[in-house]
């Protein structure tokens, strides 16, 4: 090899850190958008609460099953993002997510998705307590989501009255991880609450994405009533989540000052969502928006006050 005919500006060339630094960006940027970090970040929010339920306080113990499902639910995320790439690419919502954008290989999401889904099921068995039912919960949460409601939201409006399982199951393997048992009366109104919660969650959220669904080949349910009928159907979805908070706040055993701050939470919601009952088509979409957030905030305000009453 004739060294001299080389350029010498190509020997010992320094790496561009700018431009390595892009990278780094760009690929953490993917990964949290597969991981879709802010709905996992609520899950991870649900099994805090399930666990200082149990501990009754906050504790650096409750970290470690709150990693575990944390890398758990954002490998799901990630995997049913793979397996829906081809409606998401139909859909303006959905369109720019990294895979139907081409900003990632299917091939290297599969790769991160297992890393992850692996790395909180190895975070979750390092948990020191029942072990075996926190590993089974978790086996339950990842084949409900990615097999199950995957599956049944191409099939049917209503796969997310079943799809609605998985968000009870956070806050059982907090519960468990501190120490607590499933057959617990608490824990069993606390994982109702979230089941419910997250119909009407999901229900508002078909709605104001509705005609995309559609278009994507999705079991809409704008397809199966119409526009009062479902508003109705949501104001009752909306006051069976009301209900639940009332449930827990009647039969849980903690303070009445705690029990009327619960009650006046439930009927804000109610209150809230009479708009429902009657809504003008002109003001539907805003409806919507305002009562997905306030349902939203319903929960903080319920979970809240549930991990302040065990504390205090």
């Amino acid at each position: 090899m004739n060294l001299s005919s080389e350029n010498p500006a190509s020997i010992n060339t320094p790496r561009d850190p700018i431009g390595i630094g892009r990278k780094i960006v760009s690929w953490a940027r993917i990964i949290v958008e597969l991981a879709k970090v802010r709905v996992t970040l609520a899950v991870t929010a649900s099994t805090a609460a399930g666990y200082v339920l149990f501990a009754e306080r906050f504790t650096a113990t409750m970290l470690l099953p709150m990693a575990g499902v944390f890398l758990l639910a954002c490998g799901c995320s990630a995997l049913n993002q793979i397996q829906e790439a081809k409606v998401d690419a139909l859909m303006p919502r959905t369109r720019n997510r990294p895979i139907p954008s081409g900003r990632v290989d299917p091939c290297v999401a599969i790769f991160i998705a297992g890393i992850l889904i692996l790395l909180g099921f190895f975070l979750l068995s390092s948990v020191e307590r029942h072990i075996l039912t926190i590993l089974l919960l978790a086996g339950i949460a990842t084949v409900w989501y990615n097999v199950v409601y995957t599956y049944l939201k191409r099939i049917t409006p209503f796969a997310v009255v079943i799809g609605a399982l998985v968000g009870a199951i956070p806050p059982m393997i907090g519960w468990s991880s501190a120490g607590g048992e499933m057959t617990d009366p608490l824990i069993l109104l606390v994982a109702s609450f979230f089941f419910i919660w997250q119909i009407p969650h999901f229900w508002l959220l078909l709605l104001m994405r509705g005609r995309e669904y559609e278009q994507a080949g999705f079991a809409s349910p704008t397809k199966a009533f119409t526009q009062p009928q479902l508003f109705r159907i949501t104001f009752m979805w909306i006051l069976a989540a009301a209900a639940a908070g009332l449930l827990i706040a009647i039969l849980a055993q903690m303070d009445i000052s705690w029990k009327l701050a619960m009650f006046l939470c439930s009927i804000w919601l109610v209150f809230k969502a009479l708009p429902f009952v009657n809504v003008d088509p002109s003001q539907a979409p805003s409806h919507l928006r305002l009562a997905f957030f306030q349902l939203i905030l319903y929960a903080l305000l319920i979970v809240t006050i549930l991990c302040l009453q065990a504390v205090v």
